[in-house]
């Protein structure tokens, strides 16, 4: 499967930006969960939320809960972050994740993942 991730700019503090990711392939109707994680520069990469994609089941990080909201398209392989009321410490490169393979419920583990966009960058600053 494919993931393409876009969306992401530079925004001021406060701002608002809506990402997006888009699975691809044949394989992509084997998706089991879809997820978003982040790294900053120099720092690990930081799990974002997931989603349960049957279900709609979702887990958001206590780091941006009430500020980001996952959802998805109801008939298409598409995920979207929308971001409300963003910081500074929000600026990362954001990486969209799917799991064909474990079927871990939920996981916030990257290892738990065996597909990976390219990331799409995320800067506010005033």
């Amino acid at each position: 499967v494919q993931l393409v991730e876009t969306g992401g700019g530079v925004v001021l503090p406060g701002g608002s930006l809506r990402l997006s990711c888009e699975a691809s392939g044949d394989s992509a109707i084997n998706i089991l969960s879809m997820a978003w994680f982040r790294q900053a520069p120099g720092k690990d990469l930081e799990f974002v939320s997931t989603m349960r994609w049957r279900t709609w089941d979702t887990v958001v990080s206590d780091s941006v809960k009430g500020r980001f909201t996952v959802t998805r398209d109801r008939h298409k392989d598409l995920m979207y972050l929308q971001m409300n009321n963003l910081k500074p410490d929000d600026t990362a490169t954001y990486y969209c994740a799917a799991d064909r393979l474990k079927n871990s419920i939920l996981s916030e583990q990257p290892g738990d993942y065996d597909s990976w966009g390219q990331g799409t960058q995320v800067t506010v600053s005033s």
